[in-house]
Parts: structure tokens; C-alpha cells; sequence
């Protein structure tokens, strides 16, 4: 009888999918029809779901990495009882609605994460699978277990082709995440051609090879999917779970089945066709019958009963381990809501005066003074933890062996650190931080930008910021580099300039939870602005770092008659040379546009007051996105082309970053009256 009414389910659910996609003209049907088996196991039988508390702590979590399928999901949400209604299920790919053309995070009940960008779920996956893994070792108890969810990630040939894929797939092994079920949708076809024109390896092979478990199955026979999940999920051997579901892409429509047009939504014009295949009633749409209907409701209840021992175990846990749950509130709590500056900043002692240090150091004082404080404040690195100096002092490393540890080793797989960290966000149990040299934030943007998609808070610490960088040369000289991250939307790019703006960055970084910071921090030391500006305070280098601009040296005359405009390392100089050039000269340090921009017109005008329109820009990097601030009159000094090897102080002053430069050109914008 089960078996039976599964098979109704996943063919109602093939139904639902070819409807929506037919409706709109538009969608990737191929997946949808191809895995409904496997989603009529786990959403039919097997997941430990709650549809009524989509965010329940020790839910199952399953991640359709390959989001363009996301008929899939929205179909199984829609059958199992989340709060995805059939007119939701109607209005798919349309605008404002909650079933968006591939899954967003925040906007449908069930979605853990947003994925579209093919690999970088999986990666998510294994971040889930981590959050699970440290949230069990710190909070679990001998009396108490509290966190023991599975995640289950379904992936396809696309998936599996990306690089990221193959560099989450070896962290997990490493880390022997055994919590972790990864169903490779296996249908032999990406969009263009059959996958043996582009791919030859034995896909099982590589992920043995990684630590994993593997095995091959037939995907559209439920016993074999249904055995081999149980299998998966109650296995605990220290090694990840690889199940190859050998599947049909669009199964049931004629001339579409198993070839590459089964892809898009081209033969969901053949939707009466595939209907009578799957024993739909002819000429009816959006068809799920009273007995799928009866038998999911039935689940359910089950399911809420399940839900209801887990949370009597929960209360009794809190009960028992106060300390405990009052640390897994603040976890939570610092996720979902970040830190008042009020608070992250009492965290954060003042630093000495005549400070003389990298950013990079003295960024690394600040996370650790906030680590002490926050718990639930976790740091990874590209291989970069002595350089990136984001390590966090006595709090242990993150291991098969040690999985409460804090600190998160993830080799030289900046890709993959990335979505695993928005894997970790989205879990919202922790906060995150990532660490690696700024130039080579790239091999991250990807992750990166859906971060900022996502409303993620993921800090990035990204440092050796510049052409100070030096001999190493223009490999590793970040010059375009930060005007890129800038250019992300919801992405708030901060480069302090000393030690207290270092401070206020993290303060920027901790007091979000509607999207990333990307903390950029210098590799050489350079002077407190205090040496040039001895009346600046810690309060106000801070504050003004929040604010992301403000007047670091005041004009002596009645309006200023030249503004310099700096930012980072730049900023001690742009002080300096502010010196030479006289009493009506105004500095304003500007360590994040993304903030200044959102400051009221009133606060932008009292920083950079229209009635002056002399002003000069000094950053070490590509000069575009100054042009809002300078205006037609203004100039930048800025390096629009790659650096050089040699000695960072020689590449700088020979690419105009010297108070000479500034002055002259200072005196060339003072004389044009």
C-alpha cells in the first residue's frame, strides 16, 4: 500500500511541476519529473520535518543544489503541508511570488538556502552538515541529545561537474561528516549534450577517494531509493554518504525523456501526454488526489507527534543545562539579530596610544576580544590563519576529532570555504567568519554574491590590501580588487584605516544580520591616524567607521575650501599632507561607501558640504567609484593599472601614494580659485 501510494504521490507531484512550467513557458522540468521518486521518500516517509515550524533546530535539512529544478520543491513543499498553498504553486516564476524560478532563502516556508549556481549547494550542504556537527558537540549531553538531524543534498550532472563540488566533497571527507547524504541525480544529460561528451571519470571512484561512502542505485525504484537512504542516514562510520540515483531526465514525456531537451520547459507542451503516462485523469490540472492528500495529512500528524517528544526533550534539556541553552539563545540571537555597537564595542578594549601595527593585527585583537564574548563567533581560513591573523585564540580546532572546536581549517579551497560558511549562516545557529589574501577573493565572488543575495552575515577578512603588498608583485597586488567587492550589492566593503577604525569594522561586521562585510585589512604596519591627528579618539574613529565617513581633520576656516577624501592606509597620509597644504584643508576618511551612502542627506552634507567643490580623492586601487564623491572638479589619485614587484614602500610612492603627490596635486585644485 505504501509503495503504492508513494508512486501516486511522486507522479502527482511530476504533475503539479509540468503544470506551473506549461503555464508559464518557462522552467527546467527535467529534474522535477526525473527525482520524484526520491522526493516522495523524503518528503513522503523518511525526513524528520516539521511543516508548521519550518525553522525547527533539529529539523532534516535538504538542499536542491540543483535549484533551477525548483518545481521539485516547491511541488513537495506544496504536498507534505508547508505553508506553500496551491495558488503559490500556480503563481510559480511569477513576480512577488513566494515559488520564485529557482529557491530563495527567506521567501518559501521549507527553503533552506538559495541555490541556482550549480556546485555551490553542495558546498552549502556540507556547511549545514558542519553547523550540525558543532552544535551537537557543544550542546548535546551524556542525558540530552538534542541535535542529531541528517542533511540531505540532490545534486545533478552540472552539480557535480563544478569544481566547488569536488573541494566541499574532500573538506567533508576530511572532516568525516557522516551526517551528510549527497543524491546524485546521475540522467546522463547536461544542457547541451549527453555528459559523456564532457566527462569520463568515475564520479563514485572520486568521492571514495575523498572519504565517502558510495553506491549506485536505480532512482525511480522506491525501494532502492528508500533502502539506501535508510542506510545512509543510520550508518554513522565516520564517512559521508554518496547515493548515484540512475535516473531518466523528464521521465514520462514522450520525444523529451532522456535526451537534452528534456531540460527546459519546451515539453511541458506535451503535459496531457505525460499525464496519461503517470495515470493522471485525463484533462485535469494541478491534480493531487484525495488519497495523496489523506496520506500526507497522516504523515504529518506523525510528524507534529515526533516534534512534540523532540520539544519535551528540549525543555527538559533547558531545564537541566541553563548555561547551555542560555549560550544557544545568544548563538542564535547573534545569527538572526547581530550586536548593538553599544555592546560589540565595550567588547573591544582601546588600543595604546601611538599605536604603530598592521590592520590586519590589530582587526585580529578585535575578533578575539569578541570571541571571548560571543560563543557562537566562528573563524575559517583558506590556509591563511598566520597570515589573515583571524585565528581565535584558545578556542580549538574544528576536527573529526574535535568537533567543538571554532577555528575551521578548509585547505586552499577559497570556493568552497565560501559556501560552506553561507551554508553555516544559513543555519543560523552561528556566526562566521572567512579569511583569505584580498587579491584572491575572487576565486570566492561567486559565494560571495549570493551572500549578499541572501542577507547572509558572513563576515570576509581579507587582507594584504594593496600594492604594499610588494615583491610578491602584481599576482598578489589587489588593485581592482576592492572597487569589485564594492560594486556587490548588500555587500558592505569596509578598509579601516588604524587600529580603531580595524575595531569599528568588526563592530560594522557584528552588528549586521541582513547580509556580509567584507573586512579589507592592510599587511604593513602603519601610524595610528592619532600620529597626525592627535586629537582624533578611539569614539570617534569608531563611530565614524560605522557611519562609514567622517571628518577626521576639521578645516580652521569658516568652510572648507579643499576636501581630501581617503581611505585605508591612504588615510594617514591624506592627514599629513593636509598639514603642508594649510588651516582650510578637510580630511574625511572614508572606510565604507555602502554605509556613507545610507547615512541621512543631512549627515552626507555635513561630512562632504556641497559649497565645496574642490576635493581629492587618495586610495590605492582603481579610481571609478570615486567619481561620485570628487565631482567634476575634483581629482583622484588613484592606480588604474597592475603594480610591480619590489618593496611595497618603493611600489607605492612610485605609484603616487606620498605626500608629495597629494600636496602638489592639493595646491594644483587650491589654485584653480
Amino acid at each position: 500500500m505504501k509503495v503504492d501510494i508513494l508512486q501516486r504521490a511522486a507522479n502527482e507531484a511530476r504533475g503539479l511541476a509540468i503544470d506551473a512550467i506549461f503555464d508559464k513557458s518557462s522552467g527546467h522540468m527535467g529534474l522535477p519529473l526525473g527525482c520524484a521518486e526520491i522526493g516522495a521518500v523524503l518528503y513522503g516517509k523518511l525526513l524528520k520535518i516539521n511543516p508548521d515550524k519550518p525553522r525547527w533546530l533539529n529539523r532534516d535539512r535538504f538542499i536542491l543544489s540543483g535549484g533551477h529544478g525548483s518545481m521539485f520543491l516547491y511541488s513537495w513543499l506544496h504536498l507534505s503541508g508547508f505553508e506553500v498553498s496551491m495558488e503559490d504553486i500556480k503563481a510559480f516564476r511569477s513576480k512577488g511570488s513566494r515559488t520564485p524560478g529557482h529557491p530563495e532563502f527567506g521567501c518559501c516556508p521549507g527553503v533552506e538556502c538559495t541555490t541556482g549556481p550549480l556546485g555551490q549547494g553542495i558546498a552549502n550542504a556540507v556547511g549545514f552538515a558542519i553547523s550540525a556537527k558543532h552544535a551537537a558537540a557543544r550542546f548535546n549531553t551524556p542525558e540530552f541529545e538534542i541535535f542529531d538531524q541528517t542533511i540531505y543534498c540532490l545534486a545533478g550532472d552540472g552539480c557535480i561537474q563544478e569544481g566547488i563540488s569536488r573541494e566541499a566533497a574532500a573538506i567533508a571527507g576530511t572532516l568525516k561528516l557522516d551526517n551528510l547524504v549527497l543524491i546524485y541525480d546521475a540522467n546522463g544529460i547536461t544542457l547541451d549534450a549527453p555528459v559523456e561528451v564532457t566527462q569520463v571519470d568515475d564520479v563514485a571512484a572520486c568521492f571514495r577517494a575523498h572519504g565517502w561512502d558510495a553506491v549506485s542505485i536505480d532512482g525511480h525504484d522506491l525501494q532502492q531509493v528508500e533502502a539506501a537512504l535508510r542506510t545512509a542516514r543510520l550508518e554513522k562510520n565516520g564517512r559521508p554518504k554518496l547515493i548515484i540515483a540512475r535516473t531518466q531526465i523528464a521521465k514520462g514525456v514522450p520525444g523529451f525523456e532522456g535526451t537534452t531537451k528534456g531540460h527546459g520547459e519546451g515539453g511541458a507542451k506535451a503535459w496531457e501526454l505525460a499525464h496519461a503516462n503517470w495515470g493522471l485523469p485525463a484533462g485535469e490540472r494541478y491534480y493531487v488526489s484525495s488519497e495523496v492528500r489523506a496520506y500526507m495529512a497522516e504523515l504529518k500528524a506523525e510528524r507534529q507527534a515526533a516534534y512534540a517528544e523532540w520539544e519535551q526533550l528540549y525543555e527538559a534539556w533547558r531545564s537541566a543545562c541553563p548555561d547551555k541553552a542560555a549560550e544557544l539563545d545568544a548563538g542564535v540571537s547573534l545569527a538572526s539579530c547581530g550586536l548593538a555597537p553599544e555592546v560589540s564595542g565595550a567588547m573591544i578594549p582601546e588600543f595604546a596610544a601611538g599605536t604603530k601595527t598592521a590592520t590586519r593585527s590589530s582587526g585580529a585583537v578585535a575578533e578575539n576580544a569578541l570571541a571571548a564574548h560571543c560563543p557562537a563567533l566562528l573563524s575559517t581560513s583558506a590556509d591563511l590563519f598566520s597570515s589573515n591573523k583571524n585565528y581565535l585564540n584558545g578556542a580549538g580546532d574544528f576536527s573529526a576529532e574535535n568537533y567543538a572546536g571554532r577555528n575551521f581549517w578548509f585547505g586552499i579551497r577559497e570556493h568552497a570555504m565560501a559556501a560552506i560558511c553561507n551554508g553555516m549562516a544559513y543555519d543560523g545557529l552561528f556566526r562566521v567568519s572567512a579569511g583569505t589574501f584580498c587579491v584572491f577573493v575572487d576565486y570566492m565572488r561567486a559565494a560571495i554574491r549570493v551572500a549578499a543575495l541572501a542577507q547572509l552575515p558572513v563576515t570576509y577578512v581579507l587582507t594584504h590590501d594593496s600594492v604594499a603588498v610588494g615583491e610578491d608583485g602584481p599576482t598578489h597586488q589587489p588593485v581592482e580588487t576592492v572597487t569589485g567587492l564594492r560594486v556587490i550589492p548588500n555587500l558592505d566593503v569596509v578598509r579601516p584605516a588604524d587600529e580603531e577604525e580595524a575595531a569599528g569594522a568588526w563592530m560594522c561586521a557584528m552588528e549586521r544580520a541582513d547580509g556580509p562585510t567584507a573586512l579589507i585589512f592592510t599587511r604593513q604596519n602603519i601610524p595610528s591616524l592619532t600620529s597626525a591627528a592627535p586629537e582624533l579618539s578611539a569614539e570617534t574613529r569608531r563611530r565614524g567607521t560605522l557611519r562609514g565617513a567622517y571628518i577626521a581633520r576639521h578645516e580652521s576656516t569658516a568652510a572648507p575650501e579643499l576636501i581630501i577624501i581617503a581611505a585605508g592606509s591612504e588615510v594617514v597620509l591624506a592627514l599629513q599632507a593636509a598639514r603642508e597644504l594649510g588651516d582650510g584643508v578637510r580630511v574625511v576618511s572614508m572606510p565604507s561607501m555602502w554605509r556613507f551612502n545610507k547615512q541621512t542627506p543631512e549627515y552626507q552634507e555635513s561630512v562632504l558640504p556641497a559649497t565645496c567643490a574642490r576635493r581629492l580623492v587618495v586610495e590605492a586601487g582603481k579610481s571609478d567609484l570615486w567619481y561620485r564623491y570628487v565631482g567634476p572638479q575634483g581629482c583622484i589619485i588613484g592606480i588604474d593599472d597592475f603594480g610591480f614587484s619590489a618593496p611595497g614602500d618603493c611600489v607605492l610612492h612610485d605609484l603616487g601614494m606620498n605626500v608629495p603627490n597629494i600636496v602638489a596635486h592639493g595646491q594644483e585644485l587650491l589654485r584653480r580659485g
